[in-house]
C-alpha cells in the first residue's frame, strides 16, 4: 500500500464501511475507494459474533481494495457502542522546579496521572481530553506551555470503555488479516468530518444517528466538552414499524426509507401504501399516517434522551451556550422532517451534516451521504496519525544526526499522544494473544 493511502474502518451495527483516501497535490483529502458490507455479528456497536464480524470486515475490505486498486494493510478503526461512558475529572501536579517554564513533559505527567484513575472492573480509559488548565490558581488557560508556575492543574474529559469489547474489535481486525493503525471514538471522528472550526468554537452538539446507537459530541471554545452514546438508533424505528404494521423487517426498512417521516401531521388519512403479502397471501395496506406516527413516537424518544445529555452538559448556563446549535449526521439523520422535529423539541438551530465539506471536490454523490460521516472522519484521522508518525521519524533522524545529548528533545519525541498509548497496549495484547 502506497504511503499516500489512508484507510478508515467503521464497524457499525447495520453496516461495515472500509474507506480509502489519498491526498491530492493541494493536500486535500480525496476518497478513492469505498467498500461496504452488511454488518453481521454487531449489536448496538458491540461485537457479539466474532466469526460473522470477521467475514463482514473482509468483505468490505475486499470491495474497497477493488474500488481503489490498492492493497489495504492498516486501518484506523472507530469505536462506539453502549459500553462507552464519559466523566469529568480534575487533577494537578506540583512542579519541583518552578524556575523553569512549563513544557510538554509537565503536561504529559499530568495526563499520566489521570490514566491512573481507578475504574470499574473491566473498564479502561480510552481518551483523556484536557479542557482548560490552571497555573498557580490562575484559571481558563488554554495553553500553559512556556508559562512559569509551581502548581499545574487541569479539568479533563475522560472517556471510558469496556476493555473486552474493544479487544474483540481489535481481534476481528487482526483475524481479518489487517493491521490496526489507530483507534478513535466514533463521535469524534464524525465531528472531524462534518463540523467547521467556527461551529466548534461557537458551541455545537453533533448528533450521529446510526443503526444501533446514537452518538453525541458537544464542542465549545474549540474543545470537546461532553460525549455520550445512547443505545438506540435507526434499528429500533424499523423494529417498531415491523411490530406496529405486522410486516417483515426488510419491508419495514424499505417503508421507513421511502415513505417514512418524523412529522405525522403532513400525511393525509387516505394516503395508503400497499405491500405484497407473504407467499400467496393478500397484499397489506398500510396508512402513511399510521407509519409516521410510529416513527414519530420513537424518534421523539431518541431526541429527548439526547436532549437530556445536552442539558447535563449545562447548555442553559450562559458560558456553556451552544450558539452553533445542533448538527445531525449518520444514516438515521436522513429521515424526512427530522430537522424540524429536533428544532421543535430542543428549540435549537439545527442543520444536516454532510461529510463532503472537508474533502477535495468531485467526490461521488454516495460519499456525501451523512451515513458515511464516521468513515470519512476515520480516514481524516488516519492522515493525522501518519503525519504525526512521519514527524516523529524526522525528529528521530535529526536527533540521531545531531546526537547532541539533548535528553529533553528525545523525551518530547517520546511524548505519547492520547490514543497512541491505548493503541500500543492493544497491539501488545494482540501479539501476546496469538
Amino acid at each position: 500500500m502506497e504511503d499516500n493511502t489512508y484507510v478508515g474502518l467503521d464497524i457499525g451495527t447495520t453496516k461495515i464501511v472500509a474507506m480509502v483516501g489519498s491526498l491530492n497535490e493541494y493536500d486535500k483529502l480525496k476518497i478513492v475507494g469505498i467498500g461496504k458490507s452488511k454488518s453481521l455479528g454487531v449489536h448496538r456497536g458491540v461485537v457479539n459474533n466474532i466469526t460473522q464480524t470477521i467475514q463482514s470486515i473482509q468483505s468490505a475490505v475486499i470491495d474497497a481494495e477493488a474500488d481503489s486498486s490498492s492493497k489495504i494493510k492498516k486501518v484506523v478503526v472507530g469505536i462506539a457502542g453502549q459500553h462507552i461512558r464519559s466523566l469529568q475529572h480534575s487533577d494537578y501536579i506540583t512542579r519541583s522546579n518552578s524556575d523553569q517554564v512549563i513544557d510538554e513533559n509537565d503536561l504529559e505527567k499530568l495526563v499520566n496521572q489521570v490514566y491512573k484513575l481507578v475504574m470499574l472492573p473491566g473498564e479502561e480509559i480510552i481518551h483523556v481530553l484536557p479542557q482548560e488548565y490552571k497555573v498557580d490558581g490562575q484559571s481558563e488557560i488554554k495553553e500553559p506551555i512556556g508559562m512559569f508556575g509551581a502548581r499545574l492543574e487541569a479539568n479533563f474529559h475522560v472517556v471510558v470503555g469496556q476493555v473486552s469489547s474493544i479487544k474483540n474489535i481489535a481481534r476481528c481486525i487482526k483475524s481479518a488479516g489487517i493491521d490496526f493503525e489507530g483507534i478513535t471514538l466514533e463521535p469524534i471522528a464524525s465531528s472531524d468530518a462534518v463540523l467547521s472550526l467556527e461551529e466548534k468554537e461557537a458551541g455545537v452538539a453533533l448528533i450521529d444517528i446510526g443503526g444501533g446507537t446514537t452518538d453525541l459530541a458537544i464542542f465549545k471554545d474549540g474543545i470537546i466538552r461532553h460525549t455520550s452514546v445512547i443505545p438506540f438508533g435507526g434499528n429500533v424505528i424499523t423494529e417498531d414499524i415491523k411490530e406496529g404494521c405486522s410486516i417483515i423487517e426488510k419491508q419495514a426498512e424499505l417503508l421507513k426509507i421511502k415513505f417514512g417521516s418524523a412529522w405525522p401531521g403532513e400525511n393525509k388519512d387516505n394516503e395508503i401504501v400497499s405491500i405484497p403479502g407473504l407467499r400467496g397471501r393478500d397484499p397489506k395496506e398500510i396508512s402513511l399516517k399510521k407509519l409516521s406516527k410510529i416513527i414519530h413516537s420513537r424518534v421523539v424518544d431518541i431526541i429527548e434522551q439526547v436532549f437530556v445529555e445536552i442539558k447535563n452538559y449545562g447548555h442553559e448556563d450562559q458560558k456553556k451556550k451552544l450558539i452553533g446549535g445542533i448538527v445531525l449526521t449518520g444514516g438515521g439523520s436522513q429521515l424526512k422532517h427530522l430537522k424540524q422535529l429536533v428544532e421543535y423539541i430542543t428549540g435549537m438551530d439545527t442543520r444536516l451534516g454532510y461529510p463532503s465539506e472537508h474533502l477535495a471536490g468531485n467526490n461521488s454523490i454516495e460519499i456525501s451521504s451523512p451515513m458515511f460521516a464516521t468513515a470519512v472522519g476515520l480516514v481524516m484521522n488516519s492522515t493525522k496519525s501518519k503525519s504525526n508518525n512521519n514527524q516523529k521519524n524526522d525528529l528521530d533522524d535529526k536527533i540521531d544526526i545531531d546526537n547532541a545529548n539533548d535528553n529533553k528533545k528525545s523525551e518530547k519525541v517520546g511524548s505519547v499522544t492520547i490514543f497512541e498509548r491505548f493503541t500500543q497496549s492493544l497491539k501488545t495484547f494482540l501479539d501476546n494473544a496469538e
